[in-house]
């Protein structure tokens, strides 16, 4: 089997606060922290827990900039989503540390999908995608 390969670049208000966020409340693995002082710039990368090839980059950025990145995709909202080998466990322990939901789970086509939103508002899908589906890929 192929492991896709996913990168999803989010752009946040603040560093700090989002990681807390993926790595306390979703149990994110934090892969990296570097601070480049010639560039002032900070790079974060963390992946979903049993995630292999899935990883995230926070991107930090003024509000106007967050704008401009995000407006212009989708009608307002930049797609984001996050794969699982088992759907109902992670949802499961999700409400348990209480994230928010805003569509319940629900069969697709694609498998079954669910919404929720991070602390800046972003809406993120949690899926599980069907074997026979692109996306699909396994997890450690």
């Amino acid at each position: 089997m192929v492991q896709a390969l996913i990168h999803i670049a989010l752009v946040v208000k603040d560093y700090d606060e989002a990681i807390d966020f993926y790595t306390k409340k979703l149990k994110f693995e934090l892969i990296e922290d570097t601070y480049q002082a010639e560039q002032d710039k900070r790079w974060v990368v963390i992946s979903p827990p049993g995630s292999l090839g899935t990883t995230i980059l926070l991107a930090k950025a003024s509000k106007l900039e967050q704008e401009s990145f995000i407006g212009n995709q989708a009608g307002g909202r930049v797609f984001l989503f996050l794969g699982t080998d088992d759907f109902w466990r992670d949802y499961n322990e999700m409400i348990a540390v209480k994230i928010e939901f805003v569509r319940p789970p629900k069969e697709q086509d694609y498998g079954i999908v669910a919404v929720f939103k991070d602390l800046y508002g972003n809406l993120w899908d949690l899926v599980q995608f069907k074997e026979n589906h692109p996306m699909y890929c396994r997890t450690r």
